[in-house]
């Protein structure tokens, strides 16, 4: 093989990537157009619902309200997820999928750890806070 026909033949294989690998081959398609409609769908239903329900005051408890719209919101990111990002057990030998996973754990660890720290400084740390704010209401000093 002759060095321009080796020239020749890597500009022809090399894409828009530089050499690097395209693996939609190895997964199969990541989306069709049907899937992203489907996605956006039900985006636009899992967004509307939610300001339907808090416009209208449908839900008057507020603790209610809040696990409602949170689990709404919850499944809009599994929607997004799966519609827009393509994530599933397969892409990357299930990879992207356990990274996603190990994120929301560390995420939810970090957050619930930073909620107990906060609520036990607010409790522990003042604890003659209450009583100084009550005697300054009656105007004992």
């Amino acid at each position: 093989m002759s060095q321009d026909h080796r020239t020749h033949h890597r500009s022809d294989t090399a894409g828009p990537h530089d050499g690097a690998h395209d693996h939609a081959g190895e997964d199969g398609p990541h989306s069709t157009f049907s899937g992203y409609m489907i996605g956006f769908v039900l985006s636009v239903i899992l967004t509307a619902i939610p300001f339907w329900l808090v416009m209208n005051n449908v839900i008057t408890d507020r603790t209610v309200a809040i696990l409602v719209l949170g689990g709404l919101a919850v499944v809009q990111i599994i929607v997004h997820m799966v519609y827009f990002l393509h994530m599933n057990g397969k892409v990357e030998g299930g990879w992207t999928l356990l990274s996603t996973i190990f994120t929301v754990v560390f995420v939810a660890i970090a957050v619930a750890g930073t909620l107990w720290v906060m609520f036990h400084m607010n409790t522990n740390m003042m604890p003659g806070h209450m009583e100084h704010v009550n005697h300054a209401s009656h105007g004992k000093l």
